[in-house]
């Protein structure tokens, strides 16, 4: 089930996520702020999965015989 969340912008933000509506980039400013969302979520899964590549590289990683281990 979808909720509604109200937000308060600058002027000169709302007049860029209006302008990208208007302009075909996205259907809505719905769909505007759930790519957006997207993205940083994504951005956030980057950041996890890079610092775990440095734990490893810096050898404080843990080799799994088995997906048992994961517990």
């Amino acid at each position: 089930m979808r909720q509604v969340l109200n937000l308060s912008l600058p002027p000169l933000m709302v007049k860029t996520v209006k302008n990208a509506v208007k302009t075909g980039s996205y259907s809505s400013t719905s769909e505007f702020f759930r790519e957006l969302l997207r993205d940083w979520q994504e951005n956030q899964l980057l950041k996890e999965l890079n610092k775990s590549r440095l734990e490893i590289a810096a050898g404080k990683g843990k080799v799994l015989k088995s997906l048992k281990n994961l517990r």
